[in-house]
């Protein structure tokens, strides 16, 4: 991907994936001049935050220009407090995606060099360790990324682990010496969050998809009715993520023997069953609105503070664009949403153990009592929809006081897009035990052949994992399925 001006969420995502980026020369020229103004800035004494004052509650002390290139390279080093785990690979090249994005904008004052060293350390897969706690906001995060543009941190590629020096040197570059502003700029603004929302978007997008082809495959090995999402039907109600939600079931459940053969048999369905296109839908109409909010926070300058008009009239100006209270709030709307498909999706995951209502054997067992089936499977996804209800609580509400009174108000955006990380992963592995319920049910059901399309995706389900007969760990089975789950339903039934 050519950055030139503000890209799409799904971008993003593309290059957390392992996608090339790229500067258009317009946008170039917009890093350089910037880069500019913050010298200008520099030379004239203009007081601007974090260029010439210390940061946080140190915003009024002056630092004359000898001292400049100290400050920046301290507020690395003070800033890269972060502990715990270190991000994936994937939540890492999307943070310094983002961050590349907002640079371009050319409000940053960062030299080119800085953006360089970025993009040839995404290029080589050559990525920075960043500790995944002890942020409110993003400094630590980025504190982090930055720690090895200076030679300092560690980074990592595949399995091996590298000191920030040598992941220099293998990009051919040398640690780089922060100039005026560009301390404060590599830890400031809202890549962290903005990164790992996009990619919580696509993720969520995607299990989106495996949702409806894993209530499908329920709805027909449960034999539910078959007028149940009937266009006209659903065309009543309003909303553009349920007519999708249903136009996706008529498709997968299309040709089913199965269904026909059970027509007017019951007068309505379980809820979990029937309202199928209002949750599912509801859930994808959270995502449109939230993703609207990523694209607008990735079209918009949230560096403190931004650099403006010329060398020769150079402008500073400090604002509060770094607070992601839109970001936050959208991804808090954003979290119940993902919590609530895993939720009902356990419960179809219940319907089809439960001999009382599927007219299946008992938790999907070949061999009653000595065989337990998918009994534990129902309780591990309850175990997950579970969790996903407390990550839910929002974290923009959390607060929090730091730097003595100077930051008094908190937006924890970045903690609302890691939590909403975690849910997707809870929600990625209760549609794992569901897709793997629902073919074993298919498959002991009999009678009747399901919808084509479901037959299909049971057999590709078979081509990894085989029927379970309680004769291996049924986990491994849920973390083999965790690959299919990686791509979208079409390509992997897709002959």
């Amino acid at each position: 991907m050519e950055l030139d001006g503000p890209p799409h969420p799904a971008s993003i995502a593309a290059v957390a994936l392992g996608a090339p980026l790229a500067l258009a020369p317009e946008a170039w020229a917009r890093v350089a001049q910037a880069r500019r103004v913050v010298e200008s800035l520099s030379e004239r004494g203009v007081r601007g935050y974090g260029i010439n004052t210390g940061v946080g509650a140190l915003c009024d002390v002056l630092i004359d220009r000898p001292r400049q290139r100290a400050l920046s390279r301290n507020i690395v080093l003070s800033h890269a407090c972060g502990l715990g785990e270190p991000l994936g690979r994937e939540e890492t090249r999307a943070v310094m995606a983002a961050q590349v994005a907002g640079y371009s904008r050319g409000a940053s004052g960062v030299r080119p060099e800085i953006v360089e060293t970025l993009l040839a350390l995404l290029d080589a897969d050559i990525l920075p360790a960043v500790p995944s706690r002890g942020s409110v906001g993003y400094l630590t995060h980025a504190a982090a990324i930055a720690l090895v543009l200076i030679g300092e941190g560690r980074a990592r590629h595949g399995g091996e682990t590298m000191p920030g020096a040598e992941a220099l040197r293998r990009i051919g570059r040398a640690p780089l010496v922060l100039e005026a502003k560009e301390g404060l700029s590599l830890v400031n603004g809202t890549p962290c969050s903005t990164g790992l929302a996009c990619l919580a978007l696509h993720r969520i997008a995607l299990l989106l998809d495996w949702a409806d082809a894993a209530a499908a495959l329920s709805h027909d090995a449960l034999g539910s009715q078959l007028g149940t999402f009937d266009a006209d039907a659903l065309a009543l109600r309003r909303s553009e993520g349920l007519q999708a939600v249903g136009a996706n079931l008529r498709g997968w459940l299309d040709g089913s023997a199965r269904l026909a053969a059970r027509a007017g048999r019951r007068t309505q369905d379980p809820l979990s069953l029937r309202a199928v296109p209002h949750i599912h839908g509801a859930a994808r109409d959270a995502l449109a609105r939230a993703e609207a909010v990523v694209a607008d926070e990735l079209a918009s300058v949230t560096d403190n503070p931004a650099v403006g008009g010329t060398p020769e009239a150079p402008e500073v100006r400090s604002q509060a664009h770094a607070v992601a209270a839109a970001l936050a709030l959208a991804l808090d709307a954003l979290a119940p949403a993902a919590a609530a498909l895993a939720a009902v999706s356990e419960r179809r995951i219940d319907r089809l153990v439960n001999p009382l209502v599927s007219g299946l054997p008992a938790f999907l067992a070949d061999e009653g009592g000595v065989s337990s089936g998918f009994m534990i499977a129902q309780c591990t996804a309850t175990a997950l929809v579970a969790e996903n209800r407390r990550l839910s609580l929002p974290a923009s509400l959390d607060g929090g006081i730091t730097s003595a009174l100077q930051e008094d108000v908190l937006t924890h955006a970045t903690p609302a897009a890691t939590k909403l990380l975690q849910i997707v992963d809870n929600l990625r592995d209760v549609l794992a035990i569901e897709l793997l319920a629902g073919a074993q049910a298919s498959e002991l059901h009999g009678g009747a052949a399901p919808a084509p399309r479901l037959q299909a995706l049971v057999a590709r389900i078979r081509r990894d994992i085989p029927f379970y007969a309680d004769d291996r760990p049924l986990g491994d089975d849920i973390e083999r399925l965790r690959v299919l789950l990686s791509r979208p339903p079409h390509e992997v039934i897709r002959p």
